[in-house]
C-alpha cells in the first residue's frame, strides 16, 4: 500500500485534472490547475510573514471563501498542521485555542468575524492579513519564487481540531496524515468520488465534517460546491442551481427545509448521493430527504472526531418495507469501516453486545493535544478484559479509543443509543453539558447548577439550566456565557429549590428533565 500525505493526494488530483473546476465559493471559480497555482501563491505569501520561516501550525480564522480552502492548501503545502478556527466564535476561545496550539500564523480576511479585531490585537502569532483586495493576487498566475513542498510522513499531524472538554478548555484532536490516508482510501469509492462529482459543503471548518467534503472532492477531481450560510438552510435551491449530485449535512437541515416546506417529492433529481451525519438520522427525515432525491443513495454516517470523523456509512435501504425496525425509530448506523476494528463494552470493560463503542486501527488518532486529557478515554484488553488507560505508558495502536456512545446489535445493525456521559449533539456541534455548567457555576448566586436536554416539538435539541441558590437574572448568566459559541447557550435559565439525586448521590439527570418537561407542558 503507498502511503500519500494529503498535500500528495490533492497534488496528484490537480495534475490528472488541470482543467476540471476544483473549486466554486462565492463567485471565485478555479480550476484544478488555478487551485494549484493559487496554494503556491499562499504558501510565500505565509512564509514572507514569517520572515523567511516556514510554518508548523497555522489558524485559519476565515469562512466559506476562496481563501479558506487555499489557506487550508497551503499550509499542507508547507508541512504545517493546519489548524480551523470558527470565526462566529468569541475571540477569547479564539485565542484560547491560539494558545494551546501553538499558533506561529493566522490567516485572516473579510469572513474572519465580529471578533477579528481583538483577536488580531491579542494573539501571540503573526496575522496574514487577506482583507479587503489583498488576496485577490492569488487568483493570476505567479511569476516569484515559490517555497519548495515539504514531505510529509504518515506520523506527521495534518490538522488539528477542537472540541468541547469537560474542564471548560477546548480539547485538542491530533489527525495525522496516515488517519486521513486510510479514511481516503475508504470513503472516495464508498461515496462515488471523482471527476465529474460535483460535492456541496454545508459545515464549516471548524467542524470535522468539512473533512469529508473537503479533502472527498479535492483529493478525487471532483468539484466542491460551498454553500453559504443561507444555501444550507434551502437545500432543495442550492443543490438545483449547482446541479450537485452529492450532498453532505447535518440531518437537522432535513426537519428545517420540511418546516419551509421546501423540500418537495423529486425537487432534488440530480443528486446520486446523500450522507448526513453529525447527530441522529430519523426514519422521517430519512423518508423525506428519499422522497425529495429519489436518484440519490442515501447513508447515515457515524463516527467521532477522534476516529477521523467518520467510521460507518449505513446504506439505507431504498425499499422502505426493508428498513430494519430498531427500538429507537433512528437509522442504524450501520458497521465500522474494514479498516476499523471495534468492541462493544459493558460497564465492567467485557465485550457484549449492548455497551460503549470502542474503536482502533489506522484512523485512530495518537491522542488528544494535551496528554492529561488521554488519560481514562483509552482502553487494551488483557486477560479478556479492558484496561484503562492511566497515562503511564505511551500510547500504542493496540489501544481503543472509547467514544463515549453506547451502542446495541439490533437486527444485525448498530444502533445508537446515546451517550453513557453527558456530551450530546446540538446541531451536529458535539458539546460538553459539563463545560456549559463549569461556565455557569461562576456566578457567586449559584449552589448547583445541571444543563439538560430536552426535544422540542420540531424535533431539534434545546439546552435548558436548572440552578439553585438566589434568582439570577438571565443577562448575567449570558455574561458568564460570553466565551463559549451560541449553540451551547441554553434556551433557558430555570431556579429550583432542590436538584434531585440519585441513590447514591449522583445528580438525577433522567428525574430531573422528566419533571422539567412536565412543568413545561
Amino acid at each position: 500500500m503507498t502511503f500519500r500525505s494529503l498535500y500528495e493526494r490533492f497534488r496528484t488530483a490537480a495534475r490528472a485534472n488541470p482543467d476540471r473546476m476544483a473549486l466554486e465559493v462565492n463567485g471565485v471559480d478555479l480550476t484544478y490547475a488555478a487551485l494549484e497555482n493559487a496554494a503556491e501563491w499562499m504558501s510565500a505569501r505565509m512564509v514572507e510573514a514569517l520572515g523567511g520561516a516556514s510554518p508548523t501550525k497555522v489558524g485559519l480564522l476565515t469562512s466559506r471563501c476562496a481563501v479558506s480552502y487555499v489557506a487550508y492548501l497551503a499550509a499542507l503545502r508547507l508541512g504545517a498542521t493546519a489548524v480551523p478556527l470558527n470565526p462566529a466564535a468569541p475571540a477569547l476561545r479564539n485565542l484560547t485555542i491560539t494558545e494551546d496550539a501553538g499558533l506561529e500564523l493566522t490567516v485572516v480576511d473579510d469572513t474572519s468575524g465580529a471578533d477579528a479585531s481583538e483577536y488580531r490585537q491579542k494573539t501571540p502569532g503573526q496575522v496574514l492579513d487577506l482583507t479587503g483586495d489583498r488576496w485577490r493576487p492569488m487568483l493570476s498566475p505567479h511569476g516569484g519564487d515559490v517555497p519548495p513542498q515539504a514531505e510529509r510522513g504518515p506520523d506527521d499531524v495534518a490538522y488539528l481540531i477542537f472540541t468541547s472538554g469537560t474542564t471548560g478548555k477546548p480539547k485538542g484532536v491530533q489527525v495525522t496524515h496516515d488517519c486521513m490516508d486510510s479514511f481516503l482510501d475508504e470513503i472516495v469509492p464508498r461515496f462515488g468520488f471523482g471527476p465529474g462529482a460535483r460535492v456541496s459543503q454545508t459545515f464549516e471548518m471548524s467542524f470535522d465534517g468539512s473533512v469529508i467534503e473537503i479533502f472527498g472532492a479535492l483529493a478525487s477531481g471532483s468539484t466542491l460546491c460551498v454553500a453559504q450560510h443561507s444555501d444550507v438552510f434551502t437545500p432543495v435551491k442550492f443543490v438545483n442551481e449547482k446541479q450537485l449530485t452529492h450532498w453532505l449535512s447535518v440531518p437537522s437541515l432535513i426537519s428545517f427545509a420540511k418546516r419551509l416546506r421546501a423540500l418537495a417529492p423529486g425537487s432534488m433529481p440530480t443528486l446520486r448521493s446523500s450522507q448526513f451525519g453529525g447527530e441522529g438520522l430519523t426514519f422521517e427525515q430519512a423518508e423525506a430527504w428519499s422522497a425529495a432525491a429519489p436518484n440519490s443513495k442515501v447513508q447515515n454516517c457515524y463516527g467521532p472526531s477522534e476516529a477521523t470523523v467518520i467510521v460507518t456509512g449505513y446504506v439505507v435501504p431504498r425499499d422502505r418495507a426493508a428498513w430494519p425496525e430498531v427500538s429507537n425509530r433512528y437509522i442504524p448506523l450501520g458497521h465500522p469501516f474494514p479498516n476499523v476494528d471495534w468492541v462493544l463494552l459493558d460497564e465492567d470493560l467485557r465485550i457484549a453486545d449492548d455497551g460503549e463503542l470502542c474503536l482502533r486501527g489506522r484512523q485512530r488518532f495518537p491522542g488528544y493535544l494535551d496528554p492529561g486529557e488521554n488519560v481514562g478515554r483509552f482502553v487494551r484488553f488483557e486477560d479478556g478484559r479492558g484496561a484503562l488507560y492511566d497515562g503511564s505508558e505511551p500510547l500504542t495502536p493496540q489501544h481503543y479509543y472509547r467514544t463515549g456512545d453506547r451502542c446495541r446489535i439490533e437486527h444485525g445493525e448498530l444502533v445508537l443509543l446515546g451517550r453513557i456521559d453527558e456530551q450530546v449533539k446540538i446541531r451536529g456541534n458535539r458539546v460538553e453539558l459539563g463545560e456549559i455548567e463549569s461556565a455557569l457555576r461562576k456566578h457567586p448566586a449559584v449552589v448547583e447548577v445541571v444543563v439538560i436536554t430536552v426535544t422540542a416539538a420540531d424535533g431539534e435539541v434545546d439546552l435548558h439550566a436548572l440552578y439553585t441558590g438566589a434568582e439570577v437574572p438571565a443577562a448575567e448568566f449570558a455574561e458568564l456565557l460570553g466565551g463559549l459559541p451560541r449553540y451551547m447557550h441554553p434556551r433557558g435559565f430555570h431556579r429550583r429549590e432542590t436538584i434531585p439525586l440519585t441513590t447514591v448521590g449522583k445528580v438525577d439527570r433522567k428525574k430531573l428533565t422528566a419533571e422539567f418537561e412536565a412543568a413545561h407542558e
